[in-house]
């Protein structure tokens, strides 16, 4: 799924080239950047992670505005940030992914004949790898 938004970027007055950036479309999405690709690169991360949160929770990805009804205050300017929601969702979401995995028979004798879950000992022992790191 490919969204946009506008988006309403600020120079920062107390450091130069650094721009905030809000999301009027998505309510609480704030952020910015010590330059202006930063700003667009972190403002998008944060609209699509607002999105997938959304997504998650089982509801829509909100509608986006018309730019030109995006009206900034004195000194700012609208983008349009562009969402990769199926990138995204890929590296950050919470959806369970179907894995193949291949062991010696002897370990799939011991590991039925006490009924494990497969899924949940090589999710329990990647999140402790994680954790490690």
């Amino acid at each position: 799924m490919k969204l946009t938004y506008p988006a309403i970027f600020h120079p920062d007055p107390e450091r130069e080239g650094a721009y905030a950036v809000t999301v009027p479309d998505l309510p609480g999405c704030v952020s910015g950047g010590d330059t202006l690709a930063d700003a667009i690169f972190m403002a998008t991360d944060a609209a699509c992670g607002w999105v997938l949160d959304e997504l998650e929770d089982g509801k829509p990805a909100p509608f986006s505005s018309p730019l030109e009804s995006i009206v900034p205050d004195d000194g700012g300017f609208v983008s349009l940030l562009a969402l990769d929601m199926d990138s995204y969702a890929e590296r950050y979401g919470d959806k369970a992914v179907r894995k193949n995995l291949t062991i010696p028979a002897w370990l799939n004798t011991f590991a039925e004949k006490n009924h494990v879950n497969f899924s949940q000992v090589l999710q329990e022992s990647l999140t402790a790898m994680y954790q490690a790191r």
